[in-house]
């Protein structure tokens, strides 16, 4: 406990100054911005990039799409057995290893994004208005450098365990 009169470090913290704070918040709104653009009925914003990727990289496997996407291994799994389940996404068996699935964005899959492209784009300049023209460039850029900061547990990890401390199959 701090002596009398002292401030405790929990009552200097500005919450709405907090760079994670503020990224969860703007998350929130860029869902929300994408949401009411494309609809209620619509793709998600990871369903749009997920299918977009794959739509982009014809044969790609989960795992590179995990890659691209960003989004984690066990959500893009879901994601991708949802995504087949409404015939947007289809799973090959590679002839090399019969564990593994390439993935092809269906005729339907195609429809569905091009149902969402323009509004999803309306969507992303919409997210962005708030930013001066100006500096919407250095603002993205410097977006990216937070989203492509390493991952400091996937540094700790041995190599070919997950996250959760087992062992991956391929990895041991």
């Amino acid at each position: 406990m701090p002596p009398d009169g002292a401030a405790r470090r929990i009552d200097r913290v500005a919450l709405h100054e907090t760079p994670g704070h503020l990224l969860r918040r703007a998350q929130q709104r860029a869902v929300d911005l994408f949401v009411q653009a494309v609809g209620e009925r619509g793709l998600r914003p990871p369903q749009f990039a997920l299918l977009l990727a794959a739509h982009q990289n014809p044969g790609a496997n989960q795992s590179e799409l995990v890659r691209i996407t960003g989004i984690d291994r066990s959500t893009a799994a879901d994601m991708i057995t949802r995504l087949a389940g409404r015939g947007l996404i289809r799973r090959i068996r590679t002839e090399a290893d019969g564990r593994a699935n390439r993935l092809s964005v269906t005729a339907e899959g195609v429809a569905a994004l091009e149902a969402a492209a323009d509004r999803a784009d309306r969507a992303q300049e919409s997210i962005v208005a708030p930013i001066p023209a100006g500096q919407r460039a250095q603002f993205l850029r410097n977006l990216a450098r937070i989203a492509d900061l390493p991952d400091p547990s996937a540094e700790s990890r041995p190599i070919g365990s997950r996250p959760d401390g087992r062992a991956n199959r391929e990895g041991g």
